[in-house]
């Protein structure tokens, strides 16, 4: 099998390219005179990050997310903490992670009164150092820099198995291209399980 590298395509008759092929996975379509789509881009399936072990530190990073993503997956396998802290996805731009102004709370499923209220990220209940946490964030553009969360984890290990679900949004100062998993207190440290992300456009 051979492979064909190029960056631009043309039609012979047109004044312009008409395939243009970006370094990030994104493809600009233009057509010609009397079709109906120009300037559409065309970007490719769901991404996958690498897998981090979230076996030590306070926090875990995926950085370089292209501008054109519309949805990002934060995904845990057997996610542990060392302490009672809660888990935090933190989202941020060019400037760094943003931690103010989210507007977030993780609910747990068998206990509606007990609820985790949180400004600084979107907040995963833990509430206790044997629970792993095992399930999604999805984080989906709004438009104008705005996200919004949903997600839920089966929280196994600890007193009582249980699952959690989180909620909110967030309203960034540019262009996301970070995600950060880190803890409500900053100080505990992973000690077991996995975390990665899908992206897609």
């Amino acid at each position: 099998m051979s492979t064909l590298s190029t960056t631009n395509v043309k039609n012979p008759s047109s004044g312009s390219n008409n395939i243009v092929l970006a370094a990030d996975g994104s493809t600009t379509i233009t057509t010609l005179t009397g079709t109906t789509i120009t300037g559409t881009s065309v970007r490719g399936g769901v991404t996958s990050g690498t897998v981090v072990a979230s076996t030590s530190g306070t926090s875990i990073d995926f950085t370089s997310i292209p501008s054109y993503v519309k949805r990002i997956t934060v995904m845990f396998d057997g996610v542990s903490l060392n302490g009672v802290s809660h888990l935090l996805v933190q989202i941020g731009d060019s400037g760094g992670i943003e931690t103010t102004s989210y507007k977030a709370q993780s609910t747990i499923s068998n206990s509606g009164s007990t609820t985790l209220n949180s400004v600084a990220g979107f907040p995963i209940f833990a509430s206790e150092a044997a629970f792993n946490q095992n399930g999604n964030l999805i984080i989906n553009t709004l438009g104008n820099n705005t996200w919004t969360a949903t997600g839920t984890n089966a929280m196994i290990g600890g007193s009582t198995n249980s699952m959690n679900m989180t909620g909110g949004s967030k309203t960034l100062s540019g262009t996301l291209d970070r995600v950060r998993i880190t803890t409500t207190n900053g100080t505990d440290t992973f000690d077991a399980g996995s975390i990665n992300i899908l992206y897609e456009g």
